[in-house]
C-alpha cells in the first residue's frame, strides 16, 4: 500500500487560519517526502450542514490538494464495528454505564494517573451488569493492560502519556475518535500523521490501540498551534480568522497563504514552490500568535 499523509477536519464550521496552517504543514510534510496526501472528513460528530463544502473550497484556495476521493467517517461504521469485535473476542473490552458526572465525582484508583478513568465498571458481576443494562445504555471501553505508552514524534521526541480504559464506542452508538482515527489511518495506508500539538496527549492511547489490533503505528509530527493575542488557542470568536472573514476585510486567500508560509520561515507564493525550502528540522517550535491581519507574530523564543 502506498504511504500517505492526511488532513482530517471535522465539518463543524469554517476552517480558521490555525486549521489552514496545520493543513498546509501536513501537505508539506507528505509531499516533501514523496507521500500521497489524503483528505478525510471526520463527521461522526459535530457536523454542520454545508461546512464540508466550504472547508474543501478553502483548502484548495490556499493550495492544499489531495489524492483520490474524500473519505467520510460516517460511511465506515462497519470497519469500526469489526475492530471493536476483535478486541471484544480477545477480552479487551467491557461495558461502562458511568455518566460524566459520576466519573468526575469518583475517587481515583490507587496509583492511577490524574484524569484516568477509575475503572468503576471494569469488574462488574453478571448480576450487576443486568441491573445497569436496565437503567441506561452502555458505552464500550478498552480493557487496557498498561497505564502508559511511549511514542516517537518528529518534533517532540519521545513522549510518554497516560493510557487508561478509554471509550471505544459511546453509549449513543457513535464510535469514539480514538478508535476511529486508528482504524482509518491503517486502512487508508496513512503512515504519517501531522496535526496540532494539542492532540499529542491522546497519541499514546491511539498507538497502544493500534498495537493491540496489530496495525502499524504511523510516524507522528505534532505541530504548534496558532494562538490569539492573549495566548489562548485561536477560535472563530477572535475576529477575522477564516478565509471568508479575511476576504471581507481585504485579504485574499493567496495573501493568507503567504502570511502562513512566512510564519513557517518559508517563501511566499504557490504552496508547491515552498517544497524546495521545507525542512521539518527548521520549523518554529513555539506557537504562532495571531494578532489580526496586521501583526501576526511568532511567540518569543519560538
Amino acid at each position: 500500500m502506498t504511504s500517505a499523509g492526511r488532513f482530517a477536519p471535522s465539518p463543524s464550521g469554517e476552517l480558521h487560519v490555525g486549521n489552514l496552517r496545520t493543513a498546509m504543514l501536513a501537505w508539506l510534510f507528505a509531499r516533501s517526502m514523496g507521500r500521497q496526501f489524503l483528505l478525510r472528513v471526520e463527521d461522526l460528530d459535530r457536523a454542520r450542514a454545508g461546512a464540508e463544502a466550504v472547508q474543501l473550497r478553502d483548502l484548495e484556495a490556499v493550495g492544499v490538494t489531495w489524492d483520490g476521493a474524500v473519505v467520510r467517517q460516517t460511511a465506515r461504521s462497519a470497519l469500526y464495528g469489526a475492530a471493536i469485535e476483535r478486541l471484544t473476542k480477545a477480552g479487551l473490552t467491557y461495558e461502562c454505564f458511568c455518566t460524566r458526572r459520576e466519573i468526575q465525582d469518583a475517587p481515583s484508583a490507587p496509583h492511577s494517573p490524574q484524569g484516568a478513568y477509575p475503572g468503576t465498571c471494569r469488574n462488574l458481576s453478571t448480576a450487576e451488569l443486568e441491573i445497569r443494562r436496565a437503567s441506561r445504555p452502555a458505552a464500550i471501553r478498552l480493557r487496557s493492560e498498561t497505564a502508559e505508552w511511549t511514542v516517537e514524534d518528529r518534533l517532540h521526541g519521545s513522549y510518554t502519556g497516560v493510557v487508561d480504559d478509554f471509550v471505544l464506542r459511546r453509549n449513543d452508538g457513535v464510535t469514539a475518535y480514538n478508535l476511529a482515527v486508528v482504524v482509518d489511518d491503517a486502512e487508508q495506508g496513512v503512515d504519517q500523521v501531522v496535526r496540532g500539538d494539542d492532540l499529542l496527549s491522546s497519541t499514546p492511547r491511539q498507538a497502544y490501540l493500534a498495537s493491540l489490533l496489530g496495525l502499524p503505528i504511523p510516524e507522528y509530527a505534532h505541530v504548534p498551534l496558532v494562538l490569539n493575542r492573549y495566548g489562548a488557542r485561536l477560535a472563530k470568536r477572535d475576529g477575522a480568522v477564516t478565509l471568508g472573514e479575511l476576504a471581507a476585510v481585504g485579504l485574499a486567500a493567496g495573501e493568507v497563504r503567504d502570511v502562513i508560509l512566512q510564519s513557517l520561515g518559508l517563501p511566499a507564493g504557490e504552496l508547491g514552490e515552498a517544497l524546495g525550502s521545507f525542512d521539518p528540522a527548521r520549523l518554529p517550535r513555539g506557537p504562532w500568535i495571531w494578532n489580526g491581519i496586521q501583526q501576526p507574530t511568532l511567540r518569543k523564543g519560538a
